[in-house]
């Protein structure tokens, strides 16, 4: 009589009816997993399992016995790193403070708040934030390098249009973000829009803006120790050539180099930070 009373209730159909919907939700998600792992296991059979020589990985001359060449360093180098060490480091440093001079009016005309033109200028900021930071620091250098020809130059240029992307969207983000009611009141009291922004909208972004610089020339430092795979001049063009030449033990101790100048910058930047924010 207590079933028929259960069933009388409906409590036990309501209960079947969950169970179904849960073993229904527990079969999708099993499908859902099942075609996910088919389509990851079709694309690793498809980029790597086919496309890998792997007859170069086994054997005597496999990925052990390439890696032995590179532990051995050609000491006899270290005096034709001095000058591409020092020139990489200022291809960042230079670089850097280039992209910061392009960010400024790119972040005042991409702040919603405080750009001329919404209709025009706006988007066309945003838009040079997202093609900044979309095309490579080595395809810009490619550009540059064809434009303006080998040396330091192309590099500082591709680093600084690469720097624009970063600093001017967080520098426009800050911007946005800030507290109204200082630039209505410089307004209010006839304030120009220089002064404005000098005074009103400055102090309040100084800090994230230094800290995004900072750390935009921390990372323009690994950047530029590249730029030289290209023809943009520094540590990376040495590479280049050691790698040309098979000389194992020259590309380690331009690896090496490259290392030493990458914790510089972490040390340099890590003091920068504590001394001016």
């Amino acid at each position: 009589m207590a079933i028929v009373q259960c069933h009388s209730n409906g409590l036990p159909l309501q209960i079947d009816t969950q169970i179904g919907l849960r073993r229904k939700r527990q079969m999708r998600m099993a499908l859902i997993w099942g075609g996910f792992l088919l389509f990851a296991a079709w694309c690793l059979n498809g980029t790597i399992v086919e496309d890998t020589d792997w007859s170069r990985i086994g054997g005597r001359n496999g990925v052990f016995a390439s890696l032995g060449r590179y532990l051995t360093i050609d000491w006899t180098l270290l005096p034709e790193l001095i000058v591409p060490t020092i020139e990489t480091f200022m291809m960042a440093s230079v670089g850097t403070v280039l992209g910061c001079f392009f960010s400024l009016p790119v972040a005042w005309l991409g702040a919603v708040n405080v750009t001329p033109n919404k209709t025009i200028l706006y988007p066309l900021a945003r838009f040079l934030m997202v093609i900044s930071r979309s095309v490579h620091e080595i395809v810009w250098a490619l550009i540059f390098v064809s434009a303006v020809g080998l040396g330091a130059l192309p590099g500082v240029l591709a680093i600084a249009m690469r720097s624009v992307g970063f600093i001017s969207k967080i520098t426009a983000e800050a911007i946005e973000n800030i507290d109204a009611k200082p630039v209505e009141a410089i307004r209010a009291t006839g304030g120009n829009e220089f002064q404005v922004m000098y005074y009103g909208i400055l102090p309040q972004i100084y800090p994230v803006v230094l800290a995004t610089v900072i750390f935009e020339w921390d990372i323009n430092i690994r950047r530029s120790a590249v730029m030289g795979l290209v023809g943009a001049g520094g540590l990376g063009l040495l590479f280049f050539r050691q790698m040309n030449s098979f000389n194992y033990g020259g590309v380690s101790m331009v690896i090496l180099s490259i290392l030493l100048l990458i914790v510089l910058g972490e040390i340099i930047s890590h003091y920068l930070r504590k001394a001016v924010i």
